[in-house]
């Protein structure tokens, strides 16, 4: 069972979210092909969540910080069933040990063309998660939401495009792109966001930016 006090607001806005977010174009699910991502976040006072660098051999989003996940099986069950498989196959999380929370609508995603959903669970913590597929994972990271909604660490990103959206800088590394909106949209939900600065602006790294 997830922690009540840290959960219970999340879980109440998972069941009623927020119409899906106008970010820049229209991200109406096609149904073309579909994918799942899993938001995961320990079970403690101050939640990290997991995010994961893309192998920069990958066809899509080479190189960018993104988190878990990736295309709908046949066999899987649900997406939920396919957020986990896919953390299980690239970080090696165990299934057993995540509570899930609720999902987000889906987005389509025009880079790949996948209708994309966000599951959110939360674990305990506590085992190493650690690159299983380099094929597909360079690195795992954790970021604890103290981190991510600092207002020091909010940024709007900027696509070299002109296309701005909330972002994350941690370190040297940078969170943005769709990814960025829906970190920023789970924060809201669960009411853990803080007041930040939209307009500090900062142009995304050029080593982020493969498609």
């Amino acid at each position: 069972m997830t922690s009540e006090r840290v959960f219970g607001r999340l879980r109440d806005a998972l069941e009623h979210p927020q119409e899906v977010r106008q970010i820049g174009i229209d991200r109406t699910p096609r149904g073309e092909r579909s994918a799942a991502v899993l938001a995961l976040f320990t079970d403690d006072g101050d939640p990290s969540l997991t995010f994961i660098t893309r192998s920069t051999t990958m066809r899509r989003h080479a190189g960018q910080i993104a988190l878990p996940g990736g295309a709908v099986d046949a066999t899987d069950v649900d997406r939920a069933h396919t957020a986990l498989r896919e953390a299980n196959e690239e970080i090696g999380l165990d299934p057993a040990h995540v509570t899930v929370i609720g999902q987000l609508p889906a987005l389509w995603v025009p880079a790949s063309r996948y209708d994309v959903t966000t599951v959110v669970g939360a674990w305990p913590g506590g085992a190493e998660l650690t690159v299983v597929d380099p094929r597909e994972v360079a690195e795992v990271h954790h970021y604890r939401v103290s981190e991510l909604t600092a207002p020091e660490t909010r940024v709007m990103g900027r696509h070299p495009s002109g296309f701005l959206g909330p972002s994350f800088v941690l370190g040297d590394q940078f969170i943005w792109g769709l990814t960025g909106h829906l970190v920023d949209w789970v924060l809201d939900l669960a009411g853990w966001s803080l007041p930040w600065d939209r307009g500090r602006v900062a142009d995304v790294p050029a080593r982020f930016l493969r498609d």
